[in-house]
């Protein structure tokens, strides 16, 4: 199986996509990486070149680039190229710590979107207390939703939770402003009755953004606008709190140390259960090949994490899987002729 890197992207490339790359080479033997990137700077940060190909390239796409333009104009650039590799079936699928905006547009334009599916959403990996953790999409592909839009993420979402985090039967939620069927405007009520007759969906109704990391739904689906501020809302939140409990600590003087101290087990552990490094990137779910986003500030282990989560989704065929539903099921593609919103 090989895997196409944009080794140029993130604010640490290449130095941390070459490490995470040569850890997830190490654990699976099964993996291929094709580096696209300078050479010069790439090649002499990696310890062994076995089953890691070096792809050459003059160009970068910056994140201050326009991404479409970007993506059109610069055709040596890492990002197209790996991209292009993917389409081309050289690679089968494609990992990028670079820009947000013009891996979309790379990733509808170059690699394509699977025909059933009108808006690819992107789905990163949330935490929970229970540190199981969910999925939510869309968080930012779409800045406007139609109600079919929702079904196809609950449907894509799911087959994701089997696929990549083992979830049998995934519990599916629609994020509302309340739990009952009959809450939220015309998008959320149509989308509700959309996900409730759609077939080998375990839909469980509506979810509030006030308990989704008490892990009510395995998915949770919702238009990229909302996703996208609840998003920033929880990761927000998480450094906000954790930084006000070291504080809390360092400045509680010598009672407070002490009880840090004591805490420390504890504390490590709610840290680890809200490190989100370990969930690897966002996935762009709807298009012909997987194609993964980690952030730009990752280390070497997010990107390990993250090679591992798209080398799950190619082994267990989750595109396809995808595709076959929408065939099984014509009468899911005909909710979209009813969809009114």
């Amino acid at each position: 199986m090989k895997i196409a890197i944009d080794a140029m992207g993130g604010d640490h490339a290449p130095e941390v996509v070459i490490a995470g790359t040569e850890k997830a080479r190490d654990h699976d033997a099964d993996l291929e990486f094709i580096l696209y990137g300078d050479e010069a700077k790439i090649k002499p940060l990696i310890h062994n070149q076995d089953r890691l190909t070096i792809v050459h390239t003059a160009e970068k796409i910056n994140s201050d680039d326009e991404p479409v333009r970007a993506i059109r104009r610069k055709k040596q650039a890492s990002m197209v190229l790996a991209a292009q590799a993917v389409k081309q079936g050289e690679a089968a699928a494609m990992v990028s710590l670079g820009s947000t905006g013009a891996l979309l547009a790379a990733g509808l334009f170059i690699i394509g979107r699977i025909h059933a599916i009108e808006r690819p959403g992107l789905l990163p990996t949330f935490p929970t207390v229970d540190g199981k953790g969910f999925v939510m999409l869309d968080v930012g592909a779409n800045a406007e939703n139609r109600p079919y839009h929702l079904l196809q993420y609950a449907i894509m979402g799911s087959y994701y939770a089997k696929d990549v985090r083992g979830v049998n039967n995934p519990r599916v939620g629609l994020l509302n402003n309340g739990t009952e069927a009959n809450k939220g405007d015309k998008l959320h009520q149509e989308a509700h009755d959309l996900l409730a007759a759609a077939p080998g969906i375990n839909f469980v109704g509506n979810v509030e953004s006030s308990d989704i990391l008490n892990g009510p739904a395995d998915v949770v689906v919702t238009d990229g606008f909302t996703g996208n501020a609840t998003l920033k809302a929880i990761e927000g939140t998480v450094r906000t709190v954790m930084h006000m409990l070291k504080g809390a600590i360092y400045d509680g003087g010598i009672s407070g140390k002490l009880g840090g101290l004591f805490l420390k087990n504890n504390l490590k552990s709610m840290a680890q259960t809200f490190d989100i490094s370990s969930y690897g990137g966002a996935v762009l779910l709807g298009l012909k090949a997987p194609l993964v986003k980690a952030h730009g500030a990752a280390d070497a282990d997010t990107v390990y994490y993250t090679l591992l989560q798209t080398a799950k989704m190619v082994k267990n065929g989750t595109v396809a899987k995808v595709v076959d539903y929408f065939d099984a099921h014509p009468e899911v593609a005909e909710a979209k002729t009813t969809d009114k919103a």
